[in-house]
């Protein structure tokens, strides 16, 4: 029978797991409670009890107990429930999963909520939920739950918020799921800033119209991460990488890093790809004064009052460059490099704040000099005008037909 799983550390959150079951068994929803915890009493009853959680991680509860490592026993448990839920989800047996906790829960609950596929629900009440909770989402559809106090003991907060998240989970649980008029078309996945917007989208309308439909990723680092996951996993018929600013981010020290794997994933698969370079005159950083000292003599631009747009130099482009150049050329499949010799970005071009020929000039050669047999077209638009995504968005329609 398929149920919500909620994982707990029985021991510090049992009454609170607890009060959370029976308010979904209130609502109609089949529960199983997980207890992750290690050292003290269950404060409530499980259903799959913290030996079967350590056993299913390849150790047993008695061998963490004796080692008394907190921060293993964490690890132990994080790897275990994420072992338990995805065999949970195979089985068929799986309908959501719901999670509480502090740093440690919140280590163990979000493991098991990515070991599992987008579309099954997951909401993790976190204490640390009001912070950066990128290691915790990755590229997973996790609901990140503030719980405004600290979950210890019910209160008239507590109530609230944990109502709340229990309805919200039997919401989608119970919802009918939508009717997915375009499961059939293939799809293509495309990356886009707001800098290049006009381009994705002239871009995104020629492929819907040709039959495809287009998941479009914010180039924000996760969501070159997400891709990247996405397309190992066999998603993807091609892919329109049309911003690639994420490396430049991942080389010279921005906020927006999709990590050294960005790049990599069509090439690895032989899944045709058209790539370019969007977005890589800026890195980027949050509100001006989190800008590192080292950078305060650089150009910049204030996108808003919690972006700050970083002017990539001369050096730099040559290293961003050379890495899309060489991950490219590591292609499998049928891939392309179209590079926009009047600008990469709304603000790199003529009368723009980023506008600059020689950082232009230091990129283009190095994708040239090591992209390979990969062939590297050069076009004397912008990225954002409408021949540049027609010729991208049809290119790829190209390579794919020779792909099949």
């Amino acid at each position: 029978m398929s149920a919500v799983h909620i994982i707990a550390t029985c021991d510090t959150k049992g009454l609170e797991a607890g009060w959370l079951r029976t308010r979904l068994q209130e609502l109609e929803v089949d529960v199983r409670l997980i207890d992750a915890g290690c050292l003290g009493m269950p404060g409530a009853h499980p259903d799959i009890t913290r030996e079967e959680v350590y056993r299913a991680a390849g150790t047993s509860h008695a061998e963490t107990v004796r080692r008394g490592d907190r921060g293993a026993a964490v690890t132990a448990a994080a790897r275990g429930v994420a072992a338990i839920e995805r065999a949970a989800y195979e089985r068929n047996e799986l309908s959501g999963v719901i999670s509480l906790g502090g740093s440690a829960g919140t280590t163990i609950g979000t493991a098991a909520m990515r070991a599992l596929p987008i579309g099954i629900p997951k909401i993790m009440l976190s204490t640390l939920t009001s912070g950066d909770v990128r290691t915790y989402v990755r590229d997973k559809d996790i609901v990140m739950w503030n719980p405004v106090v600290d979950i210890a003991g019910m209160n008239r907060i507590n109530r609230m918020v944990l109502g709340n998240a229990a309805a919200a989970m039997a919401g989608m649980v119970n919802a009918k799921p939508a009717v997915d008029e375009s499961a059939e078309r293939p799809l293509i996945a495309a990356t886009m800033f707001g800098v290049t917007t006009p381009c994705v989208e002239h871009a995104r309308g020629i492929l819907e119209d040709t039959g495809y439909e287009v998941l479009v990723f914010h180039a924000t680092g996760t969501g070159g991460e997400t891709l990247e996951a996405l397309a190992r996993e066999g998603l993807f018929a091609g892919v329109l990488d049309i911003t690639t600013t994420e490396i430049a981010d991942e080389l010279v020290g921005g906020v927006l890093s999709a990590g050294p794997d960005r790049l990599s994933a069509a090439a690895e698969a032989g899944i045709p790809q058209v790539v370019s370079v969007g977005a890589t005159d800026m890195v980027n950083f949050l509100a001006r004064d989190t800008v590192p000292e080292c950078f305060e003599q650089r150009s910049f631009y204030q996108h808003n009052a919690n972006v700050t747009l970083m002017r990539t130099t001369i050096e730099e482009n040559h290293k961003i460059g050379t890495a899309i150049g060489a991950r490219v050329a590591k292609s499998k499949g049928q891939s392309a490099l179209l590079l926009p010799l009047r600008g990469v970005s709304a603000i790199d071009q003529e009368g723009k704040p980023f506008h600059s020929p020689d950082a232009r000039a230091a990129l283009f050669e190095a994708v040239r000099q090591n992209c390979g047999s990969v062939p590297c077209i050069e076009l004397d638009l912008h990225i954002n005008d409408p021949g540049f995504a027609a010729i991208s968005a049809n290119k790829l329609l190209e390579l794919m037909q020779k792909g099949s």
